[in-house]
């Protein structure tokens, strides 16, 4: 799924070179007085320990959970002038490699004019959690299901019929299909938030009135620095301030998910994409802040054998969330979730492709300093499928960043 390890590595070198290369470029063609280069580096550490996840509902990609994760970051933002900038931010899971989570560079071809082009792995387009720093602007420490649970759709698999499909409900964090890839592997999330896609993305306006558009390697359930199958994703989204406190957004994607290697051993022709229609709210006023993204979506998958899976998978996910700053540092914050599938039909009759699951999750977080926070919060989930039907479970989470 992912380039070898040295031509990714010339590829992210290449991405940074390209940057300085035209931040140099920037300097040598600007008037004297030259415009200043200006380095900022920023860093958080994020500790998150909580009890085995049995039923798997905070998996995210690579075997990793939220309820069980420390996070290293280093960001970096090089400016040349009011034009360029090269940003990025290095990151490691569990002291594993540190990996490029982004890396892009910024520019501003009329800084009097609100409009920027990014390239590189860029900030997703899609929706508004996606672009919220992980530690800092999420009240919890959860994610939201539509942003973190693993589905039974893979890129590099697929059933052979619905009856294949039907059994493998409520084990998207290790699925396995007969046709393409025959490892156990995990599937994907409606949208991801661990990684962001690599392409290219234009940013029109500012309050009240944003436009942003992109094309990337990869799609919502799937960003990629590399390509595995020759199409592209593109992605939308307006957002509107009408009143101060006040965000309203809509969002677009369509892209192609499944990889060349399985649609070379279909019969029907692709290709076979992912799309979604996202709606996003947010409002604050005194000491309350609420946010609430609906997402409605669905795959695409070929019919090959009886039971045939006939049209697409579809999806809805909803979460609600509030937050309540109670005094100077302390904060209370619940969200309300929910991740819905549509039906298929198999031997035994029509049924959900995966399993439904709903989940609550409350907070309480105090700031111990200026650049230290704590929280502790209790998540319940239940589903209608897999081996585990439902958990609570009691996290903590401490979080230094400068």
């Amino acid at each position: 799924m992912c380039l070898a390890r040295p031509t990714a590595r010339r590829l992210r070198w290449g991405l940074v070179a390209l940057g300085f290369g035209l931040a140099a470029q920037a300097e040598e063609a600007a008037p004297s007085p030259e415009p200043a280069v200006r380095l900022i580096v920023g860093g958080e550490l994020t500790g998150t320990l909580g009890p085995e996840d049995y039923g798997f509902f905070n998996d995210v990609d690579y075997q990793r959970n939220l309820l069980r994760l420390f996070r290293a970051s280093l960001l970096a933002e090089l400016r040349a002038g009011t034009r360029f900038a090269l940003l990025g931010e290095l990151r490691s899971d569990n002291l594993d490699t540190p990996q490029a989570y982004a890396l892009y560079l910024r520019v501003r071809p009329l800084p009097a004019h609100a409009l920027d082009v990014q390239l590189g792995r860029i900030p997703p387009v899609f929706g508004a959690f996606g672009r919220r720093r992980y530690g800092q602007d999420n009240p919890l420490i959860g994610s939201p299901l539509g942003y973190q649970y693993l589905t039974t759709v893979r890129p590099d698999a697929v059933p052979a019929n619905a009856d294949e499909m039907l059994a493998q409900r409520g084990e998207g964090w290790l699925t396995q299909y007969s046709v393409g890839s025959s490892a156990y592997d995990a599937g994907l999330p409606v949208v991801e938030s661990m990684r962001w896609d690599t392409g290219i993305e234009v940013r029109v306006g500012e309050e009240p009135l944003e436009w942003s558009v992109a094309v990337t390697q990869g799609t919502l359930g799937n960003p990629r620095f590399s390509d595995d199958n020759g199409g592209k994703q593109v992605s939308t989204r307006l957002a509107w301030y009408p009143t101060p406190g006040l965000q309203l957004g809509g969002s677009f994607a369509l892209g192609e998910y499944l990889s060349d290697d399985v649609e070379r051993l279909l019969a029907q022709p692709g290709p076979f994409r992912q799309q979604a229609f996202g709606l996003d709210v947010e409002y604050s006023w005194g000491r309350f802040l609420v946010r609430s993204e609906t997402i409605v979506g669905h795959w695409e998958m070929p019919a090959i054998d009886a039971p045939r899976i006939d049209g697409p998978l579809d999806v809805v996910t909803v979460f609600v969330e509030g937050r309540y700053r109670a005094a100077p540092g302390l904060d209370l914050a619940a969200r309300v979730d929910r991740l819905a599938f549509g039906n298929i039909t198999g031997s035994n009759g029509s049924e959900t492709w995966d399993a439904p699951v709903t989940r609550v999750e409350a907070a309480v977080g105090y700031a111990l300093h200026r650049h230290v926070q704590v929280k502790a919060a209790y998540q319940y989930n239940w589903r209608d499928g897999g081996s585990v039907h439902s958990q609570g479970m009691l996290a903590g989470q401490l979080r230094v960043w400068f």
